[in-house]
């Protein structure tokens, strides 16, 4: 008898142990692939985790974040993208144009989530912005449309300016549509632009040695992963150069440069989380509009317009968000 009833509590141990265990057991890790052509992770990337973290998804614990990072080396990421394909994440997360290129060419069915990319539907990656089809969807931040505006800010700083130099990377295709985009905006206002091709790291001194000779008066830039990288660098040689300078990202102006304007990149990447979040859950990429952002932020940095001896407006000041004294 007692035998019998020892028996019957292991069993019934056992049988609670496994119970406990089976949920456990049931909590599946989602693997979540990242693919930058950046050099490396910075403020942005942890906005896109703290997003998760806010729905619910801890890495080590339901989630697994795969970073692949092409150092600057475009030419890496086609293969970065194809690892990743390999390792079956379930998600690719991507903060370019370019890098949801390369996800796309690898991938035909993993779901990508642009976090920031360009013209979306005039470079290809989605049939529209309502219906993106395929397997892609996100964010775009209207790169083209912005160009415009940013001149008008550049020209109101510089009232006299007539001719501004473009600092673009010629190894990325979709930034020479940008810089046709930002040509048609400069005609609009009687400005002049002075194309700074540059392809790689060692390209930067000799391009802004171009702009000073030939007369520039002020800079803009067409930002891609290149450009980000050396942000201090372009920030530093604007400054030596004296050239007033308009960024997309207000990061640009936190470090030195003149102005910026653009969307929040921080609030973009937070959203991209949701879209990682729709997808887990079920959610078809190409049933996931892309979203536009709807607020945009002039910064201005009256230490460097001092360091450069520029007078900025009173008018466009008291426009500004954020001014850095």
């Amino acid at each position: 008898m007692r035998k019998s009833l020892s028996l019957l509590i292991i069993i019934a141990a056992l049988a609670s142990g496994a119970a406990i265990a089976e949920p456990q057991q049931r909590t599946k890790v989602h693997r979540i692939g990242y693919l930058a052509s950046a050099s490396g992770l910075g403020p942005l990337e942890e906005a896109f985790r703290q997003g998760l973290r806010e729905l619910g998804y801890v890495e080590g614990k339901n989630i697994a974040i795969e970073y692949r990072l092409a150092q600057g080396k475009l030419d890496r990421l086609f293969d970065l993208a194809a690892e990743l394909v390999r390792l079956k994440v379930d998600i690719i997360v991507t903060p370019s144009t370019l890098d949801a290129f390369a996800a796309r060419r690898a991938t035909t069915t993993i779901p990508i989530v642009m976090a920031a990319s360009g013209d979306a539907v005039g470079t290809g990656l989605v049939a529209s912005l309502a219906r993106p089809g395929r397997n892609v969807t996100g964010l775009t931040v209207l790169a083209r449309e912005l160009s415009g505006k940013r001149l008008e800010l550049l020209k109101e700083a510089v009232p006299r300016l007539s001719r501004v130099a473009v600092l673009w990377n010629a190894a990325n295709p979709d930034k020479a549509r940008d810089l046709e985009e930002t040509e048609v905006q400069a005609r609009a206002l009687r400005l002049r632009l002075q194309s700074l091709e540059v392809r790689g790291p060692n390209d930067f001194e000799s391009a802004f040695r171009a702009a000073t000779s030939k007369g520039a008066g002020a800079l803009f830039t067409l930002t891609d992963a290149l450009i980000i990288a050396h942000q201090s660098r372009i920030v530093d040689l604007a400054a030596k150069g004296r050239l007033p300078a308009i960024f997309s990202e207000r990061e640009f102006t936190e470090i030195g440069g003149l102005m910026s304007y653009g969307p929040n990149d921080a609030d973009l990447y937070r959203r991209a989380a949701t879209y990682v979040d729709k997808i887990l859950k079920g959610a078809k990429p190409g049933e996931l509009p892309v979203e536009q952002p709807t607020r945009f932020e002039l910064v201005i940095n009256l230490k460097t317009a001092k360091k450069i001896g520029l007078t900025i407006p009173p008018e466009l000041l008291v426009r500004a968000d954020k001014v850095i004294k």
